[in-house]
């Protein structure tokens, strides 16, 4: 078990993830754990769990969230985000952290705008890997069309 140095807390840390965009359900977790459960990388990684960082943050453990490299490891597949019951939006929470990582002086700038780049390529690979399983074009656009409702709100 993690111990906790209760003088180093941020109790204003929770709402400053709440202001970003996308953050603002963070506090409705009740830590039922779907999001690591479905989590691609938490099976491969088992030092990356969403449902550890969120508790992190409400707990205010500002400095040890920042300024490691687990908010990095993220490849924003939306698994957590389409499975959570109270929509807490962990894909967008992660990209509050990332900003507010570089804001803070913890990460480079540069540094994150990689990270940030990679997205647009993991999406294109992720589509081709689903146009090889559905060779019926038909099935895989009627898929693509579903998928979008679910991750564009």
């Amino acid at each position: 078990m993690e111990k906790i140095d209760s003088k180093n807390l941020d109790s204003q840390f929770k709402y400053d993830v709440a202001n970003f965009a996308g953050g603002e359900n963070i506090k409705l977790c009740f830590a039922c754990g779907t999001c690591t459960a479905g989590c691609p990388i938490s099976e491969i990684d088992k030092d990356f769990n969403p449902r550890k960082i969120i508790r992190q943050v409400l707990l205010g453990m500002r400095k040890e969230v920042l300024s490691g490299d687990i908010i990095w490891r993220c490849v924003q597949c939306y698994s957590c985000t389409a499975k959570c019951p109270q929509n807490v939006r962990f894909r967008e929470i992660i990209k509050a952290l990332r900003l507010m990582a570089v804001a803070e002086g913890y990460v480079d700038n540069k540094v994150a705008a990689e990270v940030e780049n990679s997205g647009p390529f993991a999406q294109k690979l992720r589509e081709n890997m689903l146009k090889t399983l559905f060779k019926d074009k038909t099935k895989f656009e009627s898929l693509k069309k579903e998928l979008e409702k679910i991750v564009e709100p």
